[in-house]
C-alpha cells in the first residue's frame, strides 16, 4: 500500500530526543506513512539512530547550508505523497494519536497547513513556559491574534504548496509568512489541539534577543501595516509590560514567582529584539521612506 502522507523530519545534534522521538512515531496509530530526514551535520551519533530506523530517505547537508525554507522546499519535493508532515527531531509525538489529526485535517482541499500543539519539557523556564501556554494552552491568547502558525509539529498540502512554496530569502519566519500567504489567496490554516508533541527550549538572554530580532525582520517583508506600527512606546516599552504582566499571572499560579525577575530580562530582549529587528527587516525588504 503507497503511504498517505510524508513526515518530514529536520534534525541536527539533537539524539537526545531522538531516541525518544522515532520510537514515538513507529506507536502512531495511523500507519500510512514514509519518514523522510533531512540532518543538518549531526556529530552526536543522531545519524546511526536515524539509519537504523531505515527512513525512506535520508538527506545530509552541512551546518552552514542548513535555510529553513530551503529544507522545508525540498523536503515537499521529496515526498511521494499529497500531504507533507514536519517534526522537528527535539519535538516528541505525545502517545499514538499525534498524526492522524494532521492528515486529517489535510483531506479538505481548502486546508492549506495545520499545526499541533506543543508542550513545554520539565525543565522549560518558566517565560518561555508561559509562551506555550499562551500559544496553545487551553485558553490560548494566539486564537485572537492577527496570526499564528509554527511549523514545529505541522503539515500542507503539496497541492496549494506547489503554487509557491517557501520564499528562501528568509532566514527566519517563513512559516509565517507562507501560511499568511495561504490565508490572503483564500486557504484554511487549521489548529489541531488533538495532536501534541512535548518541545521548548531555553534562550539565553542573547539569543531571545536573536531570535526576536531575526522572526521580526522577516516579518517585515510580509506586514500588512506601516513601518510606523513598530514603535519604541507601543512595542518595546507597553510590550514589555504586557508581556510581563502574563508572566506574573503564570508564575503565581504555577508557584514560581523566584523566576520573574529571569522573565523581566528575557522579555526586554525579546522586545528591542523585535522593534530592531522590525526596523531592519523594512529597510531590506521594503525601503525606508514608507
Amino acid at each position: 500500500m503507497n503511504p498517505k502522507v510524508s513526515i518530514v523530519l529536520r534534525s541536527f545534534n539533537e539524539a537526545w530526543a531522538l531516541r525518544d522521538t522515532l520510537p514515538a512515531l513507529r506507536a502512531q496509530e495511523f500507519r500510512d506513512w514514509e519518514l523522510i530526514v533531512i540532518d543538518s551535520g549531526s556529530t552526536d551519533g543522531s545519524i546511526e539512530l536515524i539509519e537504523r530506523f531505515q527512513p525512506r530517505q535520508l538527506i545530509r547537508i552541512q551546518p552552514h547550508e542548513y535555510n529553513p525554507s530551503r529544507v522545508m522546499n525540498l523536503g515537499m519535493r521529496l515526498a511521494s505523497t499529497g500531504f507533507g508532515i514536519f517534526l522537528n527531531a527535539d519535538a516528541t509525538p505525545q502517545g499514538n494519536h499525534w498524526l492522524g489529526p494532521l492528515a486529517k485535517a489535510l483531506e479538505d482541499v481548502k486546508t492549506a497547513a495545520v499545526f499541533g500543539r506543543q508542550i513545554p519539557r520539565p525543565d522549560c523556564q518558566a517565560v518561555f513556559a508561559c509562551d506555550y501556554d499562551r500559544c496553545f494552552g487551553p485558553e490560548r491568547e494566539s486564537a485572537n491574534w492577527d496570526h499564528f502558525f509554527s511549523m514545529v509539529s505541522s503539515g500542507l498540502r503539496k497541492d496549494i504548496w506547489s503554487k509557491r512554496g517557501f520564499l528562501e530569502n528568509l532566514q527566519y519566519a517563513e512559516d509565517d509568512e507562507y501560511t499568511r500567504w495561504c490565508r490572503s489567496n483564500g486557504y484554511v490554516v487549521k489548529y489541531c489541539p488533538e495532536s501534541v508533541v512535548m518541545h521548548s527550549h531555553n534562550y539565553s538572554p542573547e539569543q531571545a534577543y536573536k531570535r526576536s530580532f531575526g522572526d521580526a525582520r522577516a516579518l517585515a517583508a510580509s506586514w500588512p501595516g506601516k513601518r510606523a506600527d513598530f514603535n519604541w512606546f507601543r512595542t518595546l516599552f507597553l510590550g514589555w509590560l504586557n508581556d510581563l504582566r502574563h508572566d506574573v499571572r503564570y508564575c503565581t499560579r504555577n508557584g514560581r514567582p523566584a523566576e520573574l525577575a529571569h522573565a523581566a530580562r528575557i522579555r526586554w530582549q525579546q522586545r528591542r529584539g523585535k522593534l530592531e529587528g522590525f526596523h531592519a527587516g523594512w529597510k531590506t525588504y521594503r525601503g525606508i521612506a514608507k
